[in-house]
């Protein structure tokens, strides 16, 4: 997975001092993080009420109209397809599938990653070279072309499917990550604590260990998020989703399709572009305020100073 993800094994001294609210002041003293945070809010927003940016449309908006291959005007902002679709309805509305793609798929790797890569580091032996072996498999295997078998022979157009194969191959990366972090752990005292209290060794693991590694967790997540966004956009332009939904992959596969650009209509074929590049461009400026919270060398000299003087 080509995730964004750089911040490795942190030291776990700085996770476990770490106050309460740590991760929205990274993001609320992180410029880069706040414009992060910003479009990740406005893509929630056009997930979530597409009728309100959209407020003339009334009716589904992949319903045939009778104006096609429509240049943008004041009546179709970004023109009309060849079936006579207004293109920015298309992509106002294609944002939820393409959100639930990148939160999901991003969830469900992250989760992967953490269960594999944990539980190999605290249990060791046997259970960490098998599980090792098992990450360092996926590690090396050609994903793209894999995610496109899978893709066509287990299900072409499920977007279920689709998801599943993203998770699938999207988590081994995060677990070399969480593994790293979770040794760096292992040996601490407020773990030995907890096994000399006679703890189970999944109530340390959930309750002792996790929460020293939330900021790696959620770095991992932008990541894996971004991988399954950018991985489903490019499988559904490769017309391996389902055609007739709404997501900007599938916009992308019907501008090629009818020729968008050779009909000298470059907004049907550049927006959902620019739209799967915008949330991309979010995850990632979000996950700078995450790196530094890892990895306090990160953070910027004349910051670090202005805490050492106070």
């Amino acid at each position: 997975m080509s995730a964004i993800v750089t911040g490795a094994a942190a030291p776990a001294t700085t996770a476990t001092r770490r106050p309460r609210g740590g991760l929205l002041r990274a993001i609320l003293h992180n410029r880069k993080a706040m414009v992060g945070a910003g479009l990740l809010v406005l893509f929630i927003l056009l997930a979530a009420f597409p009728h309100l940016f959209v407020p003339w449309l009334h009716g589904d908006p992949r319903a045939i109209g009778d104006l096609p291959l429509a240049h943008p005007s004041g009546k179709h902002w970004l023109g009309t397809t060849g079936l006579g679709q207004d293109v920015y309805a298309e992509l106002i509305y294609s944002t939820r599938e393409s959100l639930v793609i990148a939160v999901v798929a991003g969830a469900g790797a992250t989760i992967l990653s953490v269960l594999i890569g944990v539980s190999a580091a605290y249990l060791g032996g046997f259970a960490d070279d098998s599980l090792s072996m098992l990450t360092d498999i996926f590690l090396v295997l050609p994903t793209f072309p894999l995610i496109i078998v899978l893709a066509t022979y287990a299900g072409k157009g499920n977007l279920t499917v689709i998801i599943i194969v993203l998770i699938l191959t999207g988590w081994s990366y995060g677990a070399r990550q969480m593994r790293a972090q979770a040794l760096s752990l292992r040996n601490r005292d407020f773990l030995e604590s907890a096994r000399v209290r006679g703890e189970r060794s999944s109530y340390i693991i959930v309750v002792e260990v996790l929460p020293t590694m939330t900021s790696l967790i959620v770095a991992n997540f932008l990541g894996a998020a971004l991988y399954s966004v950018l991985t489903a956009a490019g499988l559904q332009f490769l017309g391996l989703g389902d055609p007739n939904s709404l997501s900007w992959g599938t916009m992308l596969y019907w501008a090629q399709n009818q020729g968008a650009l050779v009909n000298g209509l470059p907004a049907w074929a550049l927006s959902p572009g620019l739209a799967v590049a915008l949330l991309g461009v979010s995850f990632a400026l979000l996950n700078y305020a995450f790196d530094e919270i890892s990895n306090p060398a990160l953070r910027p000299v004349r910051r670090r100073r202005a805490r050492s003087a106070s």
